[in-house]
């Protein structure tokens, strides 16, 4: 299942930033689109927070489903054939 982490078809927008003069030089030097690559870096911070926020939003329910599978085992756990 995916889910969209956010909307690709709002307009880009312009923006200020300051970044390490020896990194911009070899990105230029390397073609690298800044756009591109903030974007797709942003992406992968912005889920792995997303991740964080929903174990910690769900970590009682996490931790009574591991005490319910220590304590009694899985769901047609005695239906298993291997």
């Amino acid at each position: 299942m995916k889910v969209d982490l956010y909307n690709s078809r709002a307009p880009k927008k312009a923006t200020n930033l300051s970044i390490n003069s020896d990194l911009l030089r070899q990105a230029k030097e390397h073609h690298i689109n800044l756009s591109n690559a903030l974007e797709k870096r942003l992406i992968e911070i912005i889920a792995e927070a997303k991740r964080r926020e929903w174990r910690e939003e769900n970590q009682d329910a996490i931790a009574a489903y591991n005490h319910r599978i220590r304590e009694k085992g899985i769901f047609s756990e005695d239906l298993r054939k291997f």
